[in-house]
């Protein structure tokens, strides 16, 4: 917001402000980041061990073995989640939890576990897709435009 769109603040909350801010602990970026980076990237560590082990002991290629990955790993976020240990995963690791497949899976699952006692249709069902659903939404309304596209140049003779 530029300046000039600001409201007037009175002595008083420019005095509170001056306050708080004195007040504020200093965020550590570097050591946020790194935390991040590690989380995020033991989650695809263990990602690709577990596509790994699809490859060689069951006969998957490199395309198929995209899903039972993901699924697994969807598997492992929500028994994390309902466990409490995700919970604990994500104070410490900050984004590096959330980005990858396993933050949007944590993100339904703690949603539809915290609306449980609602019921499984007004509760579950209404409520675990609020965080989620703008997620899913626009993955859908992007796969939509980038298939159209592709087939518009496809038609026209081109990649």
């Amino acid at each position: 917001m530029s300046n000039k769109m600001k409201k007037k603040l009175t002595p008083v909350q420019q005095e509170y402000q001056a306050f708080a801010k004195e007040r504020e602990p200093a965020r550590p970026v570097a050591v946020n980041s790194l935390r991040a980076f590690l989380v995020g990237g033991a989650i695809c560590v263990i990602g690709q061990g577990i596509s790994s082990y699809f490859l060689w002991n069951f006969n998957f290629t490199e395309k198929t073995v995209g899903n039972p990955t993901v699924a697994v790993l969807i598997l492992i976020a929500v028994i994390l989640t309902a466990t409490g240990i995700y919970d604990h995963i994500a104070q410490w690791a900050g984004a590096g939890s959330a980005v990858p497949v396993t933050g949007f899976a944590n993100s339904i699952a703690s949603a539809a576990i915290e609306h449980r006692s609602e019921g499984f249709v007004l509760g579950v069902g209404g409520n675990m897709f609020k965080l989620a659903g703008a997620v899913i939404i626009y993955g859908v309304f992007a796969a939509f435009v980038i298939a159209l596209l592709k087939s518009i140049i496809t038609m026209l003779g081109g990649v």
